[in-house]
């Protein structure tokens, strides 16, 4: 059904350049899912950290340098802080297990700090 509308075989797609990264419909996965409970539950974690949860994944933009047309011109920080983020996700798992009742205080501490140390909406 996409193959009719002329407009999803241009080079821009439904959207104009310099949208903005953040208006752009992606994929749904543990990203964009993880983005929004937190906002749903009032999170006070800066736009900065929510966008590095959001973006960390988009590899073909902050990587390979596709989609710039659509970059707003706050998307150039957004870009560096997610790319900071990336620094310590891909393959900074290590193979022991975790000792999570010790790890608990401390990620709870976080949860608290930042708005979401209750039940949480999902």
């Amino acid at each position: 059904p996409d193959f009719s509308p002329p407009v999803y075989g241009s080079e821009n797609g439904m959207y104009k350049p310099g949208c903005g990264i953040s208006n752009l419909v992606m994929s749904w996965g543990h990203d964009e899912y993880m983005y929004c409970v937190l906002k749903e539950n009032g999170c006070t974690i800066p736009e900065e950290g929510l966008n590095m949860i959001r973006f960390h994944s988009f590899y073909p933009w902050h990587d390979k340098g596709a989609y710039t047309q659509f970059e707003a011109p706050e998307d150039a920080e957004m870009k560096k802080w997610v790319k900071e983020f990336n620094k310590f996700d891909l393959y900074s798992k290590g193979d022991a297990v975790p000792d999570v009742a010790a790890l608990k205080p401390y990620y709870q501490s976080l949860m608290e700090k930042y708005g979401i140390g209750g039940k949480l909406r999902w």
